[in-house]
């Protein structure tokens, strides 16, 4: 029993303290090893720089923003005045323009020098005749004034009626009829400048002399003149104040201006014709809604 003891405790020391282990050997693989092929990742396009936006204000400042420019208002043309003055225009102006009217706007035409322009006018005849009197005979055809101005197109109508009319008495009818036949004349040329001609005063005194119509005074031609600057504004049309071109201190027609007291002479219908010149409108500033 002492011989083995020293065996034992060399077991119990070589088991303290670890024998080495033996070394792990490596199998080879069965296969020969084959290299994975190379997966290619397909390349996007480069993506374009951003195009360049606005530099960021500084931080703690307002940026200033531009202010929206304001509409320029349209400059409504006023239909309650007459027709201003302004530089004259040379006679080609009356080429496309249409002259309506009675014996007065005939004289005009043959002794102003105009040379020009539609003669529609008809002697005697009055707003209250308009529509129905046949006055003009074209190629062997008859038309009232306002069948004659739808035959060709104009760029101006010269409308001027209200002498013969003074012997009616009846102003409600004058300006409803007025009314009716600017109607007509805007239907006919809706692309005409309308002008309203005002009348010119008479000479009393030399009207009694030459034809004793005593119901052609000034008074009542005035009440008229009133009468078609309320038409032009309704209606909205150029009225042109012939009036005031020609009455005298006294509210008349100068004497040496007519022989009658109602037609004018040469030379004042020359001063007509002046101022028909001087006082003209273009449509684009009456309507510039329709330019």
């Amino acid at each position: 029993m002492r011989k083995s003891l020293p065996l034992l405790l060399l077991l119990f020391v070589l088991t303290a303290c670890g024998a080495p282990e033996p070394e792990e050997q490596s199998i080879p693989d069965a296969s020969p090893s084959v290299p994975a092929p190379a997966v290619s990742t397909p390349r996007s396009e480069p993506e374009p720089d951003p195009e360049p936006g606005p530099e960021p204000a500084p931080a703690g400042s307002n940026p200033v923003l531009e202010p929206e420019p304001e509409p320029v208002p349209v400059q409504e043309y006023d239909f309650s005045q007459p027709v201003p003055e302004r530089e004259a225009v040379e006679l080609e102006y009356f080429d496309d323009a249409a002259f309506v009217g009675d014996s007065r706007t005939d004289g005009f035409l043959v002794y102003s020098g105009i040379g020009r322009g539609a003669n529609l006018t008809s002697n005697g005849l009055s707003i209250f005749k308009l529509a129905d009197k046949k006055a003009l005979k074209i190629d062997g055809q008859e038309y009232t004034l306002l069948e004659a101005l739808e035959l060709k197109e104009y760029g101006k109508i010269y409308f001027s009626l209200g002498v013969n009319e003074l012997g009616y008495f009846d102003d409600d009818g004058f300006y409803r009829n007025y009314c009716a036949a600017i109607d007509a004349i805007r239907a006919a040329q809706p692309q005409a400048v309308i002008y309203i001609q005002g009348l010119i005063p008479l000479n009393e005194k030399l009207i009694m002399e030459s034809s004793g119509r005593d119901y052609l005074t000034n008074e009542h031609l005035r009440v008229y003149n009133d009468l078609m600057r309320q038409v032009a504004e309704e209606k909205q049309v150029a009225f042109l104040d012939l009036y005031n071109l020609f009455v005298d201190e006294d509210g008349s027609l100068p004497e040496d201006a007519s022989r009658d007291g109602v037609h004018l002479r040469t030379d004042y219908c020359k001063q007509w014709l002046e101022y028909l010149q001087t006082h003209t409108v273009d449509y684009e500033t009456m309507y510039p809604e329709e330019k």
